[in-house]
């Protein structure tokens, strides 16, 4: 439920400017680092996974590991070799580049395996990791070119394994997007979307973004835990300012028919102040 900014209780305070510093580091002390593993790391899931290619389902698992390796900020998914059509995979001998273009694994204690189907041979489509405790276990690549769909219980997944969390809520803020000066957008009735790692993002209604002042950008990107994107840049310009998700999953829908801004490549000015995620310290 939403409540009407005007009806919260507040007072006339400074909340932009009574802000302390930040605390000194000390042995009892300090901010917090989520840090990327320093070994591999795992952990328990109980998802039901698909990975989907034409008609053919290649994972099909309710129990897996995310697994991070060193120095990884997100993980990959090992799957019980029972979970996954094993009889479909050989031994690969492709070279490096086969798979230069995926994300992971980064590690070279892999094991490659080709996938070949009706025909068709997709290389490094799958590997091993060839570390101890989990040799029963085999990860899929979530690049585009291996499989055509991902399924995390009954929606599609994008990008790679989810682990993270986004919060959105609804906000009355007054937020002003310019770009070279010019208003590109003015509202009350964003959603700001918190993401571990990412500053705030505004996701402005479509109604209330000059598009006269935008054009589309054949740039598309895909998001684990937002789905597909589409991009704007201003015209006669050639840097993207803002995206769109024209169907975003189920747990963010309210964002859909919004458009969010790179607060770094726009001035982003929320009630009449210059908006900075990590506040400006006045004490």
């Amino acid at each position: 439920m939403t409540i009407p900014a005007n009806t919260i209780p507040s007072f006339t305070g400074a909340p932009n400017t009574a802000i302390p510093a930040l605390p000194s580091e000390t042995p009892i002390l300090g901010r917090r680092v989520l840090a990327p593993p320093e070994r591999f790391e795992y952990q328990p899931s109980s998802r039901w996974v698909r990975g989907v290619l034409g008609n053919t389902a290649i994972v099909d698992s309710r129990h897996q590991l995310l697994v991070w390796e060193p120095g990884a900020k997100g993980p990959d998914y090992a799957f019980p070799l029972a979970h996954v059509r094993t009889d479909l995979l050989v031994p690969s001998t492709a070279g490096d580049d086969a798979s230069a273009k995926y994300v992971r694994p980064k590690t070279e204690f892999v094991q490659w395996f080709d996938l070949v189907l009706d025909g068709r041979t997709i290389p490094r489509a799958a590997w091993k990791y060839a570390i101890p405790g989990l040799e029963e276990f085999i990860a899929v690549s979530w690049h585009t070119s291996v499989l055509d769909k991902w399924y995390e219980e009954d929606e599609v997944a994008w990008g790679s394994p989810r682990d993270q969390r986004i919060d959105i809520a609804p906000t009355k803020r007054h937020v002003v997007v310019k770009a070279g000066g010019v208003v590109v957008a003015d509202t009350t009735g964003a959603i700001a979307l918190f993401e571990r790692g990412y500053p705030t993002r505004f996701y402005i209604p479509a109604q209330d973004v000059r598009l006269e002042h935008l054009e589309p950008v054949e740039l598309k990107t895909v998001c684990p835990f937002k789905g597909q994107s589409s991009y704007f840049q201003v015209k006669g310009t050639d840097q993207p300012i803002a995206w769109f998700y024209p169907e975003p999953i189920l747990s963010v829908e309210p964002i859909k028919n919004h458009v969010a801004f790179w607060n770094e490549r726009v001035e982003l000015v929320v009630d009449g102040e210059v908006f900075v995620d990590t506040p400006k310290v006045w004490a």
